[in-house]
């Protein structure tokens, strides 16, 4: 038992779930960022379908449930943010949209992509503080926290440049030599429908194999970077190339555990979305749902941490403390770098 859970990080994944157990005000603070980023846009979407509908009579059909004849009158008016609201917004279709985005490479309207750079921007703020308090297992001041962030938030911007490189090329154009030429040439003669989509869900894999190799590099070059106080990211990409050819079996076990757990949540919400109902009900099941997400997300990172650090027990590494600031020293793994 204890070699299946070394070896298909099982232990690493318990680990995992016991630190973010652990960090309940991590949850919380990283649910607040996420609602107060989309609250802006809110606001704004809420300004636009006010004006259109004013005093109208249809004002009050709206409020009590959807109204598509208005709803495509409005989409045809309106502009900005107002185009974001589509009925694809409602329920479980969001997370279908959402997914059908990425698999697509579709493009986002400007606003949306704005939104989400910002989005990705405060992460890569947050993730170094993150990381630190996931790895020490243990409460930290807020102080330590957003010390940490600010320490680690440039070097991970520098990483994010190369990340960005990377998901260009995989998006863009490894996206479009899949489907705009391999597709319609292996799809040329077939006449029956289900081939075609069994083709394309075939070359969906193969789109997203590099794309969840590069997510697994990038992550433990964060967390390299973190545990070890690395400043090259060139570095840390490296280390985390190293220690994922070391242990290729636990490293990817443990991620298709954590997207295993990231399905079931889907599931979940599958099961209990509100769909076009507008009610405090309705909005309470959709940030159950954006809590669930930053659960899970934060699950990946403590039991690719845990893990990290498990293997450096498991080699013989000494860890001793790094002063970043008086009451909150952090672990350095010492070896070979």
């Amino acid at each position: 038992m204890n070699l299946i859970r070394t070896t298909w990080g099982g232990q690493a994944w318990l680990d995992g779930l016991m630190r973010v157990k652990h960090a309940p005000w991590l949850v919380i603070g990283v649910w607040l960022s996420t609602l107060l980023m989309a609250m802006p846009l809110a606001i704004a979407l809420e300004t636009l379908i006010g004006a259109h509908l004013d005093s109208s009579l249809v004002a009050g059909s709206v409020a009590s449930g959807v109204n598509y004849d208005w709803w495509n009158e409005f989409l045809a008016q309106t502009s900005g943010v107002g185009l974001t609201f589509v009925p694809a917004i409602l329920g479980f279709a969001a997370v279908l949209k959402n997914i059908s985005t990425i698999a697509d490479a579709a493009p986002m309207p400007a606003i949306i992509a704005a939104a989400v750079g910002l989005q990705m921007l405060l992460s890569l703020f947050l993730a170094g503080g993150i990381l630190d308090r996931l790895a020490r297992d243990r409460a930290v001041g807020a102080a330590a926290f957003f010390s940490t962030c600010g320490t680690f938030g440039g070097r991970f911007l520098r990483l994010a440049v190369i990340a960005t490189a990377v998901y260009w090329v995989l998006f863009t154009r490894y996206h479009g030599w899949l489907f705009d030429d391999v597709y319609p040439w292996l799809t040329e003669n077939v006449t029956v429908e289900r081939t075609a989509f069994m083709i394309r869900l075939a070359l969906y894999v193969a789109f997203a194999l590099p794309l969840f190799f590069f997510n697994i590099l990038f992550d433990y070059a964060k967390i390299r970077a973190v545990v070890e106080d690395r400043r090259s990211m060139l570095g840390a990409i490296a280390a985390s190339w190293r220690f994922i050819r070391r242990n290729p079996i636990t490293v990817w076990a443990l991620y298709k555990t954590n997207a295993l757990l990231f399905l079931l949540v889907i599931g979940i919400y599958y099961l209990i979305a509100p769909g076009g109902s507008a009610n405090l009900l309705a909005f309470a099941i959709g940030q159950l749902y954006i809590v669930l997400r930053v659960i899970v997300r934060l699950q990946f990172m403590a039991s690719q941490t845990a893990l990290f650090q498990e293997r450096l027990a498991h080699a013989g590494y000494v860890a001793r403390p790094i002063p970043r600031w008086p009451d909150s020293p952090a672990a350095e793994a010492i070896g070979p770098r």
